[in-house]
């Protein structure tokens, strides 16, 4: 990926509310700008990657009340597939990569944003995304958040990225002992260090546990 904040503040004003970035057709995403949010302060980011046959809107909701607590920018993409994102349609990467960049050069543009500590979050095939994109741009992204993920596909491996991973014990859809009971020793053996959690629930974000993500976000420095 490309797309990096820019050194200087921008000039634009963004206040609060949601957003299209204006960037898709039938499928775009959101901005979410927190309230409190002071335009011109550089603020934390995060990208949101929604689940398979889902979008920006199901992804985002999660983490807007911990966003507006933490006071973090949130950009959610819609995938370029109705499906699934593009590892899994068409099966490399291509379409979806080329969209988050849009969507995060646009974004970079007009908000000011820490270039130090950038996140993407991810849940169940976003969470999968989230890993496979935040590990091979861990010189983008300093914070790697996946909720339920079900397995990982870097094209490479950059930089030193900080991993949580949370999962439910009665996830009946992506089972805890095919998924994170072995990824997150694989994230070990290769030197990720971060945060896993294993909690008493199904296939979801809990609000607990959205918020711990977001203040470990916050507070962890990598």
């Amino acid at each position: 990926m490309l797309a990096r904040p820019r050194p200087t503040r921008p000039d634009v004003t963004v206040p609060a509310g949601l957003y299209l970035p204006g960037l898709g057709s039938e499928r775009d995403g959101l901005l979410y700008v927190p309230k409190g949010y002071r335009p011109g302060e550089e603020a934390l980011l995060a990208l949101v990657l929604h689940g398979s046959m889902s979008d920006a809107r199901r992804g985002i909701a999660p983490f807007l009340g911990p966003a507006d607590e933490a006071r973090i920018l949130l950009i959610a993409p819609d995938s370029r597939d109705w499906r699934d994102w593009d590892i899994f349609f068409p099966g490399h990467y291509g379409p979806d990569v080329r969209f988050i960049d849009r969507v995060l050069e646009q974004e970079f543009a007009r908000l000011a944003v820490d270039a130090d500590r950038l996140a993407v979050f991810g849940f169940s095939d976003g969470a999968s995304y989230a890993l496979s994109l935040g590990l091979t741009n861990g010189d983008l992204f300093t914070h790697v958040a996946a909720f339920a993920p079900g397995l990982m596909r870097p094209a490479s491996y950059r930089g030193n990225p900080s991993i949580f991973v949370a999962h439910g014990t009665r996830d009946d859809l992506l089972d805890i002992d095919k998924t994170s009971r072995r990824l997150v020793p694989r994230l070990e053996r290769k030197g990720y260090a971060g945060r896993y959690v294993e909690f008493d629930g199904d296939h979801t974000v809990p609000n607990e546990i959205a918020e711990m993500a977001v203040d470990w976000f916050v507070e962890e420095r990598v």
